[in-house]
């Protein structure tokens, strides 16, 4: 695989978990660039971050193991936790957003919330964002 491509995963991977990242500026480069095809980048660009969501959606699956109690998550995860509870999986649609999308995925994990529901509706809410992205530079 391209090294190019690689780094737009891992990127979009490593932006869609607790960790800080800049998928977008890649995607938006490349796809200026015009260097691979529009269906490409998003493919590459959505499976990156899709699986990041879902790794992030693990770890809340874990953290309900050990604290099963709703007193011990932390504040700032209270707000996603009553977004989930209130909207339902539907609300992982806006797991691409800076901020709360993380600890959206985390919150249906703990909440577990069904593995392919989740799934879903992560890939489909940052899949959509990237293709904003790539129809705007093509």
């Amino acid at each position: 695989m391209d090294p190019s491509l690689v780094s737009l995963f891992v990127a979009a991977f490593l932006s869609s978990t607790l960790l800080p990242g800049g998928s977008e500026l890649g995607l938006a480069w490349l796809a200026a660039a015009r260097a691979y095809s529009p269906v490409t980048l998003l493919a590459v660009a959505g499976l990156g971050n899709t699986l990041g969501g879902m790794t992030s959606w693990g770890v809340g699956r874990l953290i309900a193991v050990k604290y099963p109690a709703r007193e011990s998550i932390q504040p700032s995860h209270r707000q996603a936790l009553q977004r989930i509870e209130r909207w339902g999986s539907p609300v992982l649609l806006l797991s691409w957003l800076p901020v709360i999308g993380d600890p959206l995925c985390v919150a249906a994990g703990w909440l577990r919330i069904h593995w392919l529901t989740s799934l879903l509706f992560i890939g489909l809410g940052k899949t959509l964002r990237y293709a904003v992205i790539v129809f705007l530079l093509n």
